[in-house]
């Protein structure tokens, strides 16, 4: 279970536990980073994460899409990035960005635009992208690569899931357009091939280099991304696939995959030098235990590391280690290197931390 990994790009994890990239706030509200950002991070790279991740950074201005979101645009970010870099490998743990645009998610009291969207959506008022707008945000994720190994991370984390710009495009619901980013999968994936070889092309080749995908939910088909998940294996372009699943042992109640756990239809696919990592209610050292016996490379932990910044080393002492059960203590999270903003966030979910605590 502690075994490193090396990574097509040559990039050596120490372990098998990745920080999931977790939305938390803490940015200022130019993108730059905080105190409180820098010591949540930090604190889980100590606490024995092989892989620490940021949360959504976006890759234009106008992606932005929440108060307190990281930037990753430019050299008013670069100090920063760079900060946060150094930080989290001072403690053996892999740094890599994540990389966003909100596209109809962003709002235009952070853009002061009009949210944009592959097509008209009358839901949130967005507007369809023009090609050249398209082109702009290939070149914003290409370029957010380059800063990110300009700051010295190891590598980023396209994020291509949850219902931001990348996924919308994906969706045959969303995405209507009738040119060469609308219509068959192919064109419905175009931009995040040509972010991926875009990068590939600007950056070194130890630059490490990952995708995240929503197999279920927010207008895309498990079958379309199964068959995106095995040509992009095949490719061999990407160091690792990132699937949030939600929840990593629910089955499919519908469809082709019907009664099969999510967790092992991507596992047990052809994916050639490709790494696989999953996330969604991993909480006990079974369920670890689970997730790497069904075949998954390493684990994502989301829930799980924000309640314990040393989740892995403590299941280095005890593989039956259990997370702490929620509701818990705002002083267990500040504890935990969770800033007052963050703290502040998950008292909005539901049953996390204790009323009046």
């Amino acid at each position: 279970m502690s075994s490193s990994l090396t990574f097509t790009s040559g990039m050596q994890m120490p372990n098998r536990f990745m920080l999931a990239p977790l939305t938390n706030l803490q940015s200022h509200d130019d993108g730059t980073l905080s105190d409180d950002e820098y010591n949540w991070l930090t604190k889980r790279a100590e606490g024995g994460f092989g892989l620490t991740m940021t949360c959504a950074a976006f890759a234009e201005k106008n992606g932005k899409g929440f108060d307190g979101q990281l930037g990753a645009v430019g050299d008013a970010h670069l100090d920063g990035m760079k900060r946060l870099a150094d930080g989290i490998k001072q403690h053996d743990s892999l740094a890599y960005t994540q990389i966003v645009h909100g596209g109809m998610r962003t709002l235009e009291k952070f853009t002061g635009q009009q949210p944009v969207c592959p097509s008209d959506n009358g839901e949130t008022g967005a507007r369809a992208m023009t090609l050249d707008e398209i082109k702009a945000t290939e070149e914003a994720f290409i370029n957010a690569a380059l800063l990110s190994e300009k700051a010295g991370f190891d590598g980023m984390e396209v994020h291509g899931a949850h219902g931001y710009l990348l996924c919308q495009f994906l969706s045959a619901d969303i995405n209507r357009r009738d040119d060469d980013y609308g219509g068959v999968l192919e064109n419905r994936t175009r931009i995040i091939d040509n972010i991926i070889a875009g990068i590939r092309q600007v950056c070194g080749s130890s630059f490490s280099l990952a995708l995240r995908l929503s197999p279920t939910r927010f207008g895309v088909q498990i079958e379309e991304i199964v068959a995106y998940y095995e040509r992009l294996c095949a490719a061999c372009k990407l160091d690792f696939i990132d699937m949030s699943l939600w929840d990593v042992f629910q089955e499919v109640d519908e469809g082709t995959f019907q009664g099969e756990r999510l967790v092992d239809i991507f596992a047990r696919l052809e994916r050639h030098e490709t790494k696989l990592t999953v996330a969604g209610k991993i909480n006990t050292g079974e369920d670890v235990k689970n997730v790497l016996d069904a075949g998954v490379d390493f684990v994502a932990l989301g829930r799980a590391g924000i309640l314990h910044h040393d989740w892995p080393k403590k299941f280095a002492e005890n593989q039956d280690f259990r997370t702490i059960h929620t509701p818990v203590s705002r002083a267990h999270l500040t504890a935990e290197g969770l800033g007052p903003k963050f703290v502040d966030y998950m008292s909005t979910w539901a049953g996390f931390v204790e009323q009046g605590s």
